[in-house]
């Protein structure tokens, strides 16, 4: 069985100088092209996308690090004394914010439950994201199901900041 340099060497002999110097030009520029399309392209590309989650690892640290120093300053703020107990005021602000308390349950000093049988979502957070702002009260827990018209019936352990 002949090899294939064996059948190669009459072809390549047969042809004229010219088309030898044609062929070799051909498959250097073939050489060229593959290296391009199987090496170079596929290298570009994964550089790209690498420079790509860089930057987007740059901003998360950064948005990260401006949220750490956030939470920094309020917890060197301290946290606010509230003027009641905090179930007894948690129950007053659920009142003055218009919902129906089921009940308020005392855990501790520095934290209670609030079961509301029927609340709608927008306001129910909203109020929520007063609390934590104004009042320096932070949920611990929250479970929340639907109700068959469109409201929660939620229940929500608040405490207070610790110092």
């Amino acid at each position: 069985m002949a090899t294939l340099m064996e059948r190669f060497r009459p072809w390549w002999t047969s042809r004229s100088p010219r088309e030898r110097i044609m062929l070799l030009v051909m498959a250097g520029l073939l050489g060229v092209t593959l290296g391009w399309l199987l090496l170079v392209r596929p290298l570009g590309d994964a550089l790209a996308d690498a420079r790509a989650r860089h930057d987007r690892a740059i901003l998360a640290r950064a948005e990260a690090g401006g949220q750490a120093d956030a939470i920094a300053s309020l917890e060197r703020a301290g946290p606010k004394a509230l003027p009641a107990p905090v179930d007894v005021w948690i129950g007053q602000k659920a009142s003055e914010a218009g919902f129906t308390v089921a009940r308020v349950d005392p855990v501790s000093a520095a934290q209670a439950t609030i079961v509301i049988n029927v609340v709608r979502s927008q306001a129910f957070f909203a109020w929520v994201s007063e609390l934590e702002r104004r009042d320096g009260l932070i949920v611990e827990g929250l479970n929340a199901t639907t109700n068959n018209d469109a409201t929660l019936s939620v229940e929500a352990t608040f405490r207070t900041r610790a110092k």
